[in-house]
């Protein structure tokens, strides 16, 4: 049974009011009358007042009153016609209805969550570098989405951390970091050939999380992530895996079209071949062709899907997104407006990783700033004095038995050299710090304070 479409409105209208530079979304309070009802309303007064006239006395003489009868038998057919035809316009509405204010605008549809899950924004058609210069200081929610170790919604919290909640992306927020990224891993939620369909479950958890952070204010860096298994740059493969690379995007650019220039989509983490000839260092002529293909196609898939997705702003990536000159050096960029290239940079590995060698670092003193230096400068030179703006949308340094301390001093360093070149960094943080498989934590997921406040401060500090 429809609902009246004032009714709908109250349930499912949610704008978010964002305050500039705050964690907190107020939602807009829906319509006290929606202005289908009241158009309905004059036109049901008068429906009402003409069945009543027609049941008036007349008095008239026998053949006048047949005459008359017949005429308001005509007439009321004709007004339930126009009743009738009202009423399926009002169904239509219902079924979709466009409010728009100022540069909000809002498309409620039947098929739209009760929750609201949609969040349309405005798409401001900036460049590249202008929109990058908004963005502060980054986090990545790792080790979530991207698990892969349980089916279903479980694969979430199958690597050890919590289920994400609003609580924790307001708790980063507030400590200052304006952009997060929210790795996803698709793979074992995806259906067979040809359609690869995104299991719709999974689809609508992913997009409550990013609406955690879109509510905040927040930038946020959507992916694709641990695919390495189906996703094999090499010339066997690359056919079936560009068919399912652009069957996925194309799935997610439609979910998210209508969302604002807040919403960046990353094409590929890290794409390589698993176990390859230099896997991380470049790879090999035949991979790095292929990437190029998946990063053209990635781009006009979503182009294709038009919306706001003409103008959003698309991230494409180096083989392993690896910041050495083989790769970086070779990458081709598409011909488009509005993209940027996303690099990993875990730089020197030796003090980033924990190694058993000679040349391993737990101590950070300067005397390595040049490794630093080196990175973003090759970044400068063959990307950003093109025009071509960079993301650094992983990089951090494990915690070596508490010396929080000097990570905050690397990553104070890193951070304003990155700055000053109008580079964005988004450390890697997978909810590990004294335990678990790399201990790039900072944060406490499970009470939402942090296990390094100092790290988290020199992170943020550079744009204080």
């Amino acid at each position: 049974m429809k609902k009246s479409l004032g009714h709908l409105l109250s349930l499912y209208l949610l704008v978010p009011a964002i305050i500039a530079g705050g964690c907190a979304a107020v939602p807009a309070a829906a319509p006290a009358v929606s202005s289908g009802a009241a158009e309905e309303a004059p036109a049901q007064q008068a429906q009402e007042t003409g069945q009543e006239v027609t049941a008036q006395e007349t008095g008239a003489a026998p053949e006048t009153a047949a005459a008359e009868e017949a005429a308001q038998e005509e007439a009321a057919q004709e007004e339930t016609a126009e009743q009738e035809t009202a009423e399926e316009e009002a169904a239509e509405q219902e079924e979709a209805v466009v409010i728009s204010e100022d540069t909000k605008e809002l498309v409620l549809s039947e098929e739209i969550p009760v929750d609201g899950a949609d969040r349309p924004g405005e798409m401001r058609d900036l460049a590249p570098a202008e929109l990058i210069a908004e963005m502060t200081a980054g986090w990545n929610l790792g080790n979530s989405l991207d698990a892969t170790s349980a089916p279903g919604l479980a694969a979430e919290t199958s690597w050890g951390n919590p289920k994400t909640t609003k609580e924790m992306i307001d708790a980063v927020c507030e400590k200052g970091f304006n952009t997060i990224r929210i790795p996803v891993t698709w793979d074992s939620h995806v259906g067979s050939a040809p359609e690869y369909e995104v299991d719709s479950e999974w689809m609508d958890r992913v997009q409550e999380v990013v609406n955690y952070a879109i509510d905040d204010g927040m930038f946020v860096i959507l992916d694709t992530h641990h695919e390495e298994n189906w996703r094999i740059l090499d010339d066997a493969h690359i056919d079936a895996v560009n068919a399912e690379h652009t069957a996925l995007w194309r799935q997610i650019a439609e979910r998210f079209k209508n969302y604002g220039d807040h919403l960046i989509f990353d094409g590929l983490n890290e794409p390589r071949v698993k176990g390859g000839a230099n896997e991380w260092n470049g790879g090999t002529s035949e991979g790095r062709a292929c990437l190029n293909l998946l990063n053209q196609s990635f781009v006009d898939t979503v182009r294709g899907t038009g919306g706001n997705n003409d103008k959003r702003l698309l991230l494409v990536t180096s083989f392993a997104s690896s910041a050495v000159i083989q790769t970086i050096g070779s990458l081709k960029i598409p011909e488009d407006d509005h993209l940027a290239v996303s690099i990993h940079a875990y730089t020197p590995y030796g003090f980033t990783y924990k190694v058993d060698a000679d040349w391993a670092l737990s101590e950070w003193d300067g005397s390595h700033n040049y490794e630093i230096d080196k990175v973003m400068n090759d970044l400068k030179r063959i990307f950003i004095d093109k025009g071509i703006p960079v993301i650094i949308t992983e990089y951090g340094a494990q915690n070596k038995d508490g010396n929080d301390k000097d990570v905050a001093a690397w990553a104070k360093y890193y951070v304003e050299k990155a700055k000053s070149l109008g580079i964005v960094c988004v450390w890697w943080d997978n909810g590990c710090y004294t335990t678990g498989n790399e201990q790039f934590g900072i944060f406490n997921r499970s009470d939402c304070t942090w296990y390094s406040e100092e790290v988290a401060d020199a992170v943020t500090a550079a744009f204080r």
